[in-house]
């Protein structure tokens, strides 16, 4: 498995990152969106990350080749929820099913403490098995369940909300 690499996102990077969010809709498993987004809309949610506590990074291998992008997202909007985020993992169509979503999120583990986090979340379909296996795999326990409470295509789905603490 070849290694990667983590960067901070730029500016410059938004539209590979709406690209590749984009690419995970008609699957109806990864995303409540239904219709594709623009680089615009996502303006406001990439100046909601920093490198200093809620990183946006781009995961490249060796040659440089964006592969996808992962993001801590905060909580809840609320100062006493500042140790826990989201997690929220998106590869190329190319890459995914490869083995990468493992060193990702064990590098989220590795890394969470750097940025005062104590609780990592996934946010998960739970008709989207691939990313229920990666994250129990990690030891992430279900922490919620929202039954049928997004409608894709005219079909129920229910969410579930996936927990670990770090810290």
């Amino acid at each position: 498995m070849e290694e990667l690499t983590f960067r901070n996102a730029t500016l410059e990077d938004l539209p590979k990152i709406v690209e590749i969010y984009n690419s995970t809709i008609p699957s109806r498993m990864v995303t409540a969106d239904t219709e594709n987004v623009s680089v615009e809309s996502k303006i406001q949610w990439f100046h909601e990350h920093n490198p200093q506590t809620r990183p946006l990074w781009m995961v490249e291998n060796s040659a440089h080749h964006i592969l996808g992008w992962v993001s801590f997202t905060s909580f809840y909007g609320r100062p006493a929820y500042n140790g826990t985020v989201e997690v929220s993992i998106y590869m190329d169509e190319s890459c995914r099913g490869k083995g990468f979503g493992k060193k990702i999120l064990q590098y989220c583990i590795d890394n969470a403490g750097k940025f005062g986090v104590k609780t990592l979340l996934g946010f998960i379909f739970l008709h989207n098995e691939p990313s229920l296996k990666l994250f129990r795999h990690f030891g992430f326990e279900d922490w919620g369940t929202f039954p049928n409470v997004a409608v894709l295509d005219g079909v129920e789905r229910t969410l579930v909300i996936l927990g670990k603490r770090i810290g």
